[in-house]
């Protein structure tokens, strides 16, 4: 039988400091009167956890759209608390570093992580580079890629980290070889309660390894090739969602790209994450592939990058197959992304010239 999300364990204390239900609610308090930002984040958070209601409210990622609010069961929440707990080998007792806002999912999911595991749960403000600072070890985080690539000369502090919230390029994925830590790339969504699928990183045939779903969740395709996913731990009923996968023999699946991104040009379909995972070894900065309309393909391939205009060797798409190559290259200074970080794709489009 799953903990209750009115119980907290007796392992678990702030910053060294062990936590009973009083000094939560007093620790709230403290944050939103007299805290930064990101500790009004965090107060809010405790409160709402420690109220009468049996849910939470979080945003979506906004990434494909206007974000939105959801409603969360906190006793779900426990249930993928434990799930990751028991894919880790997390133990009462161990020390965990948040360095995500506790605005969204994955801040959210890694206090109630501390709280119902038992861990030792130390914090700083949000950042880029969140282990700047850092001298001591800790057992276990979660990070963005961003935070993971400004962090890779220092990831061995980390004993296991989990990284989501974007697409993990094979640059990071080989620059996390040989750092001595236990990196796990995540699937999931808010709706998902941060996520339901683990890949390691770490491991040398990393490539070719695919998400493994946690404990008690079923994956399955449905006529689009999209993945479904069952898990009664977490919500009722099936969540359809429009993530185009690969499903293996062994039970893991890959992701290929979200199925609203395909490009239709001259009648071949084209996924532009696909295009963008072959193409991140050759161009350093901020990326993403995406179309135009165009009279007699209906959709041609644009790639658009960050930052100042420069010059490429036609060389580097030899990687690509024929009609995946960019019709044309764009220059933007400054992508649109949510408040999160996630890529506003259409948005960032809708500004080219």
């Amino acid at each position: 039988m799953s903990p209750h999300y009115s119980k907290i364990h007796n392992r678990f204390s702030w910053e060294g400091y062990h936590m009973d239900a009083r000094g939560l609610i007093d620790l709230g308090y403290s944050f939103i009167k007299e805290g930064g930002d990101h500790e009004k984040s965090i107060g809010e958070f405790l409160l709402n956890w420690r109220d009468e209601r049996d849910f939470v409210f979080a945003p979506s990622s906004g990434s494909t759209g206007q974000p939105k609010m959801i409603k969360l069961s906190k006793q779900a929440m426990v249930n993928s608390a434990i799930a990751t707990g028991d894919a880790l080998g997390l133990e009462p007792g161990q020390t965990c570093f948040l360095c995500l806002p506790a605005t969204h999912i994955a801040g959210k999911m890694m206090l109630v992580r501390a709280i119902i595991l038992g861990l030792e749960l130390h914090y700083v403000s949000p950042s880029r580079s969140p282990l700047r600072l850092v001298r001591k070890k800790f057992d276990f985080a979660a990070m963005t890629p961003m935070q993971l690539k400004n962090s890779i000369d220092r990831i061995h502090l980390i004993g296991k980290t989990l990284v989501g919230g974007g697409v993990v390029d094979s640059t990071l994925r080989s620059a996390i070889q040989d750092k001595g830590a236990a990196v796990y790339e995540t699937y999931g969504m808010t709706e998902t309660f941060s996520h339901i699928a683990l890949k390691p990183l770490h491991r040398a045939d990393h490539n070719g390894i695919g998400f493994r779903p946690l404990s008690n969740i079923k994956v399955d395709l449905d006529q689009r090739g999209c993945l479904v996913i069952n898990a009664p731990d977490l919500f009722e009923g099936a969540l359809v969602t429009n993530d185009l996968v690969d499903m293996h023999s062994d039970g893991t699946f890959s992701w290929l790209g979200r199925i609203d991104n395909a490009i239709n040009t001259g009648g071949v379909k084209l996924l532009p994450e696909t295009i963008e995972a072959k193409l991140s070894g050759f161009i350093k900065k901020p990326f993403f592939i995406g179309s135009l309309p165009e009279a007699e393909l209906g959709e041609k391939v644009i790639l658009v990058i960050e930052g100042e205009e420069e010059t490429f060797e036609d060389a580097i798409f030899d990687v690509l197959d024929r009609f995946a190559r960019p019709k044309e290259i764009f220059f933007l200074n400054q992508f649109s992304y949510t408040r999160n970080g996630k890529l506003r794709r259409k948005e960032t489009i809708s500004r080219i010239n």
